[in-house]
């Protein structure tokens, strides 16, 4: 069986992706990931990224028609395969049975 665990960068590209669905290419889920995380991403960082999720098995991508707006250029559109799902509900389990283990009155150490 395949690896499914996810980088957090990952994680969050194939969320995006999820939640951006029919209109998911790289300059769009780059827009979408710097919106929603409040981080700066370099569009560089966000392809090599969607390349490996590719890779991985975690997306699959098609090249759509040619657009105005673009002059004339196609675009890549991502979306997330039945593996991909399957890596985001493992990392989000794997995320909630961890959060549930710590106490509610929680107080860090040191502080």
């Amino acid at each position: 069986m395949r690896r499914t665990s996810l980088g957090e960068l990952e994680e969050l590209v194939l969320l995006i992706i999820g939640v951006i669905k029919d209109d998911a290419y790289g300059v769009n889920i780059t827009q979408a990931l710097e919106r929603e995380t409040g981080r700066t991403v370099d569009f560089s960082t966000v392809h090599t990224t969607l390349k490996r999720l590719e890779e991985k098995g975690f997306l699959r991508s098609v090249m759509s028609g040619a657009t105005a707006e673009r002059g004339g250029r196609r675009k890549r559109i991502f979306s997330i395969t039945a593996y991909g799902y399957k890596a985001l509900r493992e990392s989000q389990e794997i995320r909630m049975r961890l959060w549930s283990l710590i106490p509610l009155k929680f107080k860090p150490s040191g502080v």
